[in-house]
């Protein structure tokens, strides 16, 4: 009887049912193809390491969204039927994993031994290959969805949005900073902090509108809290202006999964005839659907009212539009006033600049003279724009570049 949950959508196709009927038929070529398709998910997926086919198994078990595993992610008692069929599943996959040898000597690939890898799919495909029985798989995956959730949320930190579809950011497109690495900017942080630890733990909290001079680190800040707190269910969606229209659907996505989610809008701004912010002003707050409890609006700006205003919106009475000028400037303010946090990151003086140039040279490794270092970072952010974090940091690369 084949799997009902974690097969049905692309049973004929998927790569655990081409790869029972190659090894039925001995058949060393179609093992290969299978091979070469699960190395290059190897390799994008971090579980290269170890025993390649229970890895595989694994990272298709646990990125198999369906309702039993979706149900066990959300911490619901799951109905006897369902629980019935999940271990049914499971048994088939535990007959999968006895494969292994076979895979390996038809296929001549060989167990690969390297580092204590830190991966997740890696640390549960060993579990199961040494599990007792069926029961035992059951718990291993079970107590993994329940902890990591399923699916690409249980893999990633950030999202983007490609035609409709919640697109993975490669971690190593993130970075790794944390907020030891931001010099500066304590009371910031610390507000930016306290408003994500209380969202995490389920009590209110407040949409953040980061705003001030560029280079400050306000995109860095929500980089920093994305690293800090994955582990803690935070993830992060990130959407551009152009796809507002869709922002309703993305919410109404993500309010069905186990996560904590700050839809990111990085360089939020608005031309005086651009409309799209009504579309972010919905969600925010005033339409009749409610925004998710499992989302919060973190965005960054320039500008403290986001929206440009002109003269002539000061101007009360005109002939050509709106009778009432002063209307016009409240309906664009109201926007940013629906962010409840609004966090200042001006420009820094010329100390705090100093500051900065001194722990990032020392944190890099830099060998300099306080003196000749300092003169030669105010000639450095003459020419390119201004005292900021990141023309500091990048007056650092340069010197670091050079020696």
């Amino acid at each position: 009887m084949p799997s009902v949950l974690f097969l049905y959508n692309a049973h004929e196709n998927s790569l655990p049912v081409l790869m029972t009927k190659a090894i039925a038929q001995q058949s060393s070529d179609d093992i290969f193809k299978i091979i070469h398709k699960i190395i290059a998910i190897a390799h994008e997926n971090n579980f290269a390491d170890g025993n390649l086919w229970h890895n595989y198994l694994t990272y298709f078990i646990l990125s198999n969204e369906n309702v039993f595993s979706l149900s066990c992610e959300r911490r619901e008692a799951s109905e006897y039927s369902l629980k019935f069929l999940a271990e049914h599943d499971f048994d088939i996959f535990m007959r999968l994993f006895s494969f292994s040898d076979t895979v390996m000597e038809l296929s001549y690939i060989k167990e690969f031994s390297g580092e204590i890898n830190t991966s997740p799919i890696i640390q549960l495909s060993e579990k199961l290959a040494n599990a007792i029985n069926a029961q035992e798989f059951f718990e291993y995956i079970t107590d993994f969805y329940k902890e990591f959730g399923v699916g690409m949320f249980a893999f990633n930190k950030a999202f983007r949005i490609n035609e409709n579809s919640l697109i993975p950011v490669p971690d190593k497109n993130i970075g790794s900073v944390k907020f030891n690495d931001i010099v500066g900017y304590e009371i910031q942080k610390s507000e930016l902090i306290s408003n994500t630890e209380a969202f995490l733990a389920g009590k209110p909290a407040n949409n953040v509108l980061l705003y001030g001079d560029g280079g400050t680190g306000k995109s860095t800040s929500v980089k920093a809290l994305l690293n800090e707190y994955f582990e803690d269910g935070l993830r992060v969606v990130e959407i551009y202006k152009h796809q507002f229209r869709d922002i309703l659907k993305l919410t109404e996505a993500l309010r069905k999964r186990n996560y904590k989610f700050i839809i990111f809008i990085d360089d939020l701004s608005f031309e005086e005839h651009e409309i799209e912010y009504k579309y972010l002003k919905a969600v925010i707050e005033g339409g009749i659907e409610t925004k998710p409890d499992n989302v919060l609006i973190y965005a960054t700006s320039n500008r403290r009212h986001i929206i440009r205003e002109t003269w002539n919106d000061r101007s009360d009475m005109e002939h050509n539009g709106d009778i009432h000028r002063s209307d016009t400037v409240e309906e664009k303010l109201s926007l940013a006033s629906r962010f409840g946090i609004a966090i200042n990151y001006s420009a820094p003086t010329r100390d705090e600049y100093h500051e900065i140039v001194l722990k990032l040279a020392e944190k890099s490794g830099l060998n300099f003279n306080r003196d000749d270092l300092l003169k030669a970072a105010d000639a450095w952010e003459i020419r390119h724009g201004g005292k900021s974090g990141r023309a500091a940091r990048q007056f650092i690369d340069y010197n670091l570049g050079r020696n």
